[in-house]
């Protein structure tokens, strides 16, 4: 993962590993009923990646999604 700031947009770059697991966790946070936000646009925000997410990752998960995740976690994985 690596990010920079460029003409005024922070732009963050995952591995397809990176971002199938994040996925996955951010996806089920989402779906908590008793997230605790400061405001409606932290949720939003949280929404939105969501959805970038799903649309970058769908191409990589293929038909089996468990073992998709099964080998990203291991990859993303401190040894």
């Amino acid at each position: 993962m690596e990010g920079k700031n460029k003409d005024g947009f922070v732009l963050i770059k995952f591995s397809n590993e990176e971002a199938i697991v994040f996925l996955e966790w951010l996806s089920r946070f989402n779906e908590e009923e008793d997230n605790k936000f400061a405001d409606q646009a932290e949720e939003r925000i949280l929404w939105d990646i969501e959805a970038v997410l799903e649309k970058n990752t769908i191409g990589i998960l293929g038909n089996d999604y468990a073992e998709a995740l099964s080998k990203a976690r291991k990859t993303v994985r401190d040894e």
